[in-house]
């Protein structure tokens, strides 16, 4: 792992979201123009390297700060005067932040405190404007074309320490000249006093206003788990739907910052603590309320309260019938983002006010549904997808219902849950809602983040990238589109993309969910930085008390870092918790999509260390006892084969056409499948299961009693203990 200090330069469009949301090509038209005929080549001149662009901004590294804020200062001199003559609604600008700091470098990316506080600069920097840190400003002033304002101690969003910030002057007048915070006060205090001579009180509030650190350009905000008073905890999926379309609304616009539904439940049932909910999310402010339905009236309580004063800056008490409970949402909306002085473009404000159904019970059945999807347990996730079928069928045009019964079957498919529905089904329910959702709603991202996984996993790897980068583009504060992205980065081999998009998830989502922190986790081993992938494993594990999908993963972690007793213990905990399944023939059958054969093999050779076993249920054959794949042809082809699995013990029977056309049935599987030989091993596909893939183990003789079976045939999900019936 290699360090050094290096000047970072972050850079983001102002309004991307409106911008694209207005005039899609236009934007990305005038955009690609822009960084072909003034950002590269300024970029060029002053020696900078692009460390990675995104839809709405760059990262650039510079080895000197000097030729960072040279080479800032002239794309923002150039942008201020393309943009004459061009309509406030289509004009492009960036804001910048420029930070002088210790980096890590991985292959060709940047990581640390270093970059992230440049990011934090850029975020509070004017549009058009330029923001510096102290260690940058001490090394570049009086040596570049520019002056500064000096703006004190900041404490920027996630770090740590106060950071010392400047304000870069573009004004030719300003050059060389450095204006410190007291006096540019002085100076206003003198005008207001001059015009309000008799109002100390009011010079002495603007005064204290000014002193007080400058806030970002866009508000943060974190929408409370709506509290329950009806009384009956069977409503609690309606609350939560109201917190959950807030959050949804809120997201849409592109001057708020929003976190993510899975950040703020953990809060659910919790007293308000505005001191743990501002360090812990990192917001600027809370909205917290109540609902009430009772019959066909439902009333709703809501506030909006300052997380650093406590202060309430709004609050609004909601008696309407249950036809207005879409009204009642758009209005919470737009009052709240008045209430933090947030204007809303016209198709933001047609978005949000737009009902997703006309039909409130189909609306009802989408909020039930929602409730159940989000417990991820198998049970669970058969009723809910009986639940969005009963919603799709009142409204056909319910486009949120397609979308979220989508995802939903994704997960199911993703999660191999063959018993809630056959992979081959699961997969064809998936793309046909995902497909339905986008002719309802082209607008919609969570489809397009759908056949993201689905093309990731069936190894189309750059459909899948295409469709992750459309759905960021729709949404780019989006948690969960920005996880698919990393999701699907690190299945096609792209490591340093993918651990992008997780912080990325991570500025929306502070506590993502375990599966989302068993990908974060991952990224981070296959990057060798076993420190956060331990973080990421533990947390995933604490997250999902008792699932042994969880544990398991901390076992490669440990080892890398010398852990080897804690490796074996997970091991163990984690064979334990699923009944023996686990195994590495598992992993190499569910995670075969990565494209680079080498970091399967990587996070193998983990497992082997940590003591994970080859086949579950603690099998071990006699490799004296295996037979080849001649043998295993003249056993099984064209035979019926009759015996018991373990560790049940049931009775199975396997019958195998000389065309490999098979049938499996065992007393809780029926399964149409094919049969062949690969080398030494007999193999079994169906499209019922495992993605369609092939499950491929040995088979070995036995020395077995009269009456017990001749021969063992295991792969990554059974121990069959057989004979060929004559």
């Amino acid at each position: 792992m290699e360090r050094r200090l290096t000047a970072i330069l972050s850079a983001d469009v102002v309004g991307y979201s409106r911008l694209m949301g207005e005039d899609e090509v236009g934007t990305l038209e005038r955009l690609k123009a822009c960084r072909r005929k003034l950002i590269d080549p300024a970029i060029d001149a002053f020696h900078g390297r692009i460390i990675k662009l995104m839809g709405d901004g760059a990262l650039v590294e510079f080895a000197s700060v000097v030729d960072a804020v040279q080479c800032a200062a002239v794309i923002q001199r150039k942008m201020a005067s393309q943009g004459q003559g061009v309509t406030a609604a289509q004009r492009i600008q960036f804001r910048i932040g420029i930070n002088l700091g210790d980096i890590i470098v991985e292959g060709d990316d940047i990581y640390g405190d270093g970059v992230n506080i440049a990011a934090r600069l850029q975020g509070i920097a004017q549009p058009g404007g330029i923001c510096i840190s102290g260690t940058a400003f001490d090394q570049v002033v009086h040596k570049a074309d520019v002056g500064f304002s000096a703006l004190g101690e900041q404490h920027l969003k996630n770090i740590a320490d106060p950071v010392r910030v400047y304000r870069v002057l573009l004004d030719d007048s300003k050059a060389g000249k450095v204006v410190t915070a007291a006096r540019t006060q002085s100076r206003r205090a003198i005008i207001i006093v001059a015009s309000l001579a008799a109002l100390l009180i009011a010079i002495t509030a603007i005064v204290f206003a000014w002193q007080r650190p400058l806030a970002p350009q866009r508000p943060s905000i974190a929408v409370l788990p709506f509290a329950n008073l009806s009384g009956d905890p069977a409503q609690d999926y309606f609350s939560d739907g109201i917190t959950d379309n807030l959050i949804t609304d809120l997201a849409r616009l592109s001057d708020l910052e929003v976190i993510a539904r899975n950040s703020v439940f953990t809060y659910k049932g919790k007293p308000l603590v505005l001191a743990d909910i501002e360090r812990d999310l990192g917001v600027g402010f809370v909205v917290e309320g109540s609902v009430q339905r009772t019959g066909d009236h439902i009333r709703v309580n809501a506030q909006l309260i300052d997380a650093t004063s406590g202060d309430h800056l709004w609050a609004n008490r909601f008696d309407r019938g249950a036809a207005d409970v879409f009204a009642i949402q758009d209005e919470m909306s737009r009052q709240i983002a008045d209430a933090l002085g947030v204007e809303l473009t016209q198709s933001e404000t047609v978005r949000i006010s737009r009902p997703p159904t006309a039909n409130l019970e189909a609306y009802d059945y989408y909020l039930r549904a929602e409730q159940a999807a989000r417990t991820g347990r198998p049970s669970r996730m058969l009723e809910a997808l009986a639940l969005f079928e009963k919603a799709e069928t009142l409204d056909p045009r319910f486009a949120e219902a397609f979308a979220a019964d989508a995802r939903a079957t994704t997960y199911v498919w993703r999660s191999t849950f063959d018993n809630v529905l056959p992979s081959a089904l699961a997969r064809k329910r998936a793309y046909d809602k995902a497909s339905r959702a986008l002719a309802l709603d082209p607008d919609l991202s969570s489809p397009y983040a759908v056949l993201a996984v689905i093309q990731v996993v069936e190894r189309r790897y750059e459909e899948a990238i295409a469709s992750a980068r459309q759905a960021a583009s729709l949404r780019p504060a989006d948690a969960e589109g920005q996880m698919t992205a990393a999701y699907v980065q690190l299945f096609s081999g792209n490591h340093a993309e993918a651990a992008a998009a997780v912080e990325m998830a991570l500025k929306y989502d502070p506590n993502p969910s375990a599966i989302d922190r068993f990908t974060a986790g991952l990224i981070s081993f296959l990057q060798r930085d076993y420190a956060t992938a331990i973080e990421n494993f533990e947390r995933a594990r604490d997250g999902s008390p008792g699932n042994g999908y969880f544990v398991t993963p901390l076992a490669m972690a440990y080892v890398r870092v010398g852990r080897l007793d804690d490796a074996r213990t997970a091991v163990a905990e984690g064979v334990r918790l699923l009944g023996g399944r686990e195994s590495l023939a598992g992993w190499r059958l569910s995670f075969s999509h990565f494209r680079n054969e080498q970091d399967l093999t990587s996070i193998l050779a983990a497992l082997r260390d940590a003591g994970m076993p080859e086949w579950p249920f603690g099998f071990r054959g006699d490799e004296h006892d295996r037979l080849n794949g001649g043998d295993i042809a003249s056993t099984v082809m064209g035979k019926l084969l009759k015996g018991k699995t373990k560790p049940s013990g049931s009775p199975a029977l396997m019958q195998i056409g000389r065309d490999g056309k098979a049938v499996y049935r065992s007393a809780t599987q029926m399964t149409i499948e094919t049969v062949f030989i690969r080398g030494d091993t007999l193999c079994e596909q169906s499209e019922e299961i495992f993605f369609g893939r092939a499950d491929c183990g040995p088979v070995y003789k036995r020395k077995s009693s009269p009456g017990e079976a001749a021969f063992a045939y295991v792969n990554s999900r059974k121990v069959f203990y057989f004979s060929p019936v004559k």
